[in-house]
This record gives C-alpha cells, structure tokens and sequence, in this order.
C-alpha cells in the first residue's frame, strides 16, 4: 500500500506565494496546488489512501519556551493589509480543513498537543511495511527519507528519495554551486548537523555556535565527530564536551544543548508521554464511509471558482474517495461523482 501524506498547513501556506498577486489568485493558487499535489503523488505512486496532517499547540512550547516564538514576532508586526490578507487565507483554510474532514474519506489528524511533523513520523513509524509520500515544503522531513518513504515538494515541483532529487520531468536537479547533480540526502547527517546548528526557522538554537563541519588540526569538527558517533571515542568527546558563554553570560556544554535539540528536531526521541500520544492516535484510525465525493468536490471548487480542478473532478477526487485500508481489507471506494 502506498499511503499520501499530506502537511496541509505547510503546502497550502507556501502555495499561496508561489504568484505575486491578490489575495483571492494567491487563493487559487493554494488550492491547486496542494489539491495537484496530492492527485500526482497518487498517480506517480499508486495511491492507496490520502492522510491529512493539522497542527496543534506544540508541546515543544512547553519544553523549550523559545519554540517559534520569531514567528509570533513577525505577526505582530504586520501591516494592515498584510493581516487582513492573513486573515482571508486562514479562513479559507479552514473551510478547506471541514471539506476534507466532513466530505472526503481521507483520514484527518489533528492533536492539541502535537505538530503535524510528530503525526507524520508517527504514522510512517506504525506502517513499517507501506510506502509513503510526504507532501510538503519542510526540509526537515529529510530525515524520514528511507527506501519506503519519499517527499514531493508540490511549490517547486521537487521529488526528494533516496536516489536524490527529481525536478517535475523526472530529471536530476543540478545544484547551482557545483553544476552537478544534487547529491541525494544523507537523512543520519543532515539529522545530526541540525541538532548541533540548531534551526533559525524554529527559533531553536545552536548546540555550538560556529562549529566548523571539517575540524582542524587542533580542533574537531561536525564530520570527525559523526564519524565517531556510533563508538563516542575521542573525535565524539572531544566535541560534545566543549563549552561555550551565550551572550547573556550563560554557560553552556555542547552535549548538553545538543541532546535538547534531539528532542526538539529528532522525530524519534520525542518525551515518552508525547510518544503514547502519537501511537494511540495512529493506531486507533476509524475508516470513513462518504459518498459522492466528486460532486462534494465540485460544489467547493464553486466557493473559490477552482474550474480547472472542478473540470477534472473525477481524476481529483479519487484519491478524496479513497477510504483506509486497515488489517489487510481494503474499504469500499465510493463512487466519486453523482449516481
């Protein structure tokens, strides 16, 4: 079985600057795009069911108070027709949110506590033998890269696997640095230099501020202690055991910051209570059982004047109608448009 996997918050949030423009094209735009997105992913990779992912109130808040706070900052600093724009597009959202909860089969996960990024690795972690496809712009799902596991960024028309990364005609992206193919992630490393650099896009901070990626002959570096990460010999020691003064005056040891970025970054080594929680939401799924969802499809498409997606509802709307597939018993499809 090939499961889509769908970040909802993140696509449907970039999509929306993919076009300069008013708010209801930026609209359209986000519409398309993560509803195109979710039909190739289905297509290219023979679909067999469409989970949706929401956000919740973090507990990484409670755990590290800094978390994302920068983006709360830069709320607050909008103008006024930034905010109103926000505002329309939040709403749009939700409305799209209630389509896809209330008059499709896909199966919607949301959790007060948790991130759409724990449901995610949790659902992948509980479906060992499926395939699935990540939909979404967050670098940080490179961890999760695996034979089974690959992610279509649907705003640049990127598809990222193990054999490296695909642009929209199936061709190797060259990396404009080195005008070469973009070599594909390495998801042990890439997870490992993030929980030492930290990620300014979370607001979560630098396990060792200036660390260089290749050490001296003095002084070790992010590749040398990697490379010692399996033994913790000297390289790995030599590393985690360095201290460093923030600029408040407070101490620091570099394994110290670096295991509370695991926890934060680390998709596997959430609190064991968090953990429980994932768990029982993924393993406790409730097949739905809609009706007629291309016609349900094509009436929302007339709020937002999608006529290009309502001309092909039946191709868009198969993978909307496709219910969970649970203990090897696959629930009936219903039909997608009117009887």
């Amino acid at each position: 079985m090939s499961h889509i996997l769908v970040d909802l918050s993140n696509t449907f949030y970039r999509a929306r600057f993919a076009i300069n423009g008013d708010v209801d094209l930026k609209l359209g735009m986000a519409f398309h795009i993560t509803l195109h997105s979710i039909k190739k992913a289905w297509e290219d990779f023979d679909g067999s069911h469409v989970v949706v992912f929401l956000e919740g109130r973090s507990w990484r808040k409670d755990y590290y108070p800094p978390y994302k706070r920068n983006r709360s900052d830069t709320r607050a600093a909008h103008t006024e027709k930034e905010a109103l724009e926000e505002k329309v597009f939040w709403e749009a959202y939700d409305k799209f949110k209630d389509f896809l909860i209330e008059k499709t089969n896909c199966t919607v996960l949301q959790h007060p506590r948790l991130e759409a990024d724990d449901l995610i690795a949790g659902w992948i972690q509980n479906h060992p033998n499926d395939n699935h496809v990540i939909i979404s712009t967050d670098s940080d799902f490179y961890q999760l890269i695996a034979t089974n596991v690959r992610q279509y960024n649907g705003v640049s028309e990127t598809l990222v696997c193990e054999s490296g990364f695909f642009d929209a005609k199936g061709k190797l992206v060259i990396d404009k640095k080195t005008n070469l193919p973009k070599p594909p992630p390495d998801p042990e490393w890439l997870l490992f230099e993030k929980c030492i650099r930290g990620d300014t896009s979370d607001n979560v901070f630098s396990a060792y501020p200036g660390v260089r990626t290749k050490g001296s002959k003095n002084k070790v570096g992010l590749l040398e202690a990697f490379e010692d990460k399996k033994h913790k010999g000297f390289s790995w020691n030599n590393l985690m055991l360095q201290k460093w003064t923030d600029h408040n005056g407070v101490d620091h040891r570099v394994l110290d910051d670096y295991n509370r970025n695991c926890t934060l970054i680390d998709l596997t080594k959430q609190p064991a209570d968090v953990r429980e929680i994932i768990d029982g939401i993924v393993r406790n799924i409730e097949p739905k059982s809609i009706n007629q969802v291309g016609s349900r499809l094509i009436k929302f498409c007339g709020l937002y004047d999608l006529k290009k997606i309502s001309d092909q509802s039946i191709k868009y709307a198969s993978p909307l109608g496709a219910s969970y597939i649970t203990k090897g018993v696959k629930h009936e499809q219903h039909d997608l448009a009117d009887n």
